[in-house]
């Protein structure tokens, strides 16, 4: 892989930070890429490990456990503002990556980490995949 090729990946990964909450498909992220969308799945995966709809979700249940910390929405609403439109792939999604669902993520207390600095709050609470790397987070 090329670092101009890498360069093109960060601008899709950016576009997926910035504009999780939009309606954003592999097409599109490819053409932020300045790839084809199945040369960009297989680039993006090779690069981060992960598909870029992964990246995504990943990025979209990071921020739907933000606003589910604050409470003050409900878990249908939550859905809606991180950009996703079926509340049953939301919650199953939210519940594999979280280990919890979110209505039980949503009234459980979060006070532990009201205390902790922004930048480890956000890297404790990051969603993973990968099993090995929730239960090391854990311990």
């Amino acid at each position: 892989m090329t670092p101009e090729d890498l360069t093109h990946l960060r601008r899709a990964r950016d576009l997926m930070d910035r504009e999780y909450a939009s309606p954003l498909n592999v097409p599109a992220m490819a053409r932020a890429a300045l790839m084809s969308p199945s040369h960009f799945a297989r680039q993006f995966r090779a690069a981060y490990g992960e598909t870029p709809y992964g990246y995504l979700m990943t990025r979209r249940i990071e921020r739907a456990k933000a606003l589910l910390r604050k409470g003050d929405l409900s878990v249908t609403e939550v859905c809606m503002a991180v950009g996703c439109t079926s509340l049953g792939s939301f919650s199953a999604r939210f519940t594999e990556l979280v280990g919890e669902p979110p209505s039980v993520y949503r009234a459980r207390t979060h006070d532990a980490v009201a205390v902790v600095p922004g930048c480890h709050a956000q890297r404790m609470t990051r969603p993973s995949r990968f099993r090995e790397a929730r239960a090391a987070s854990r311990s």
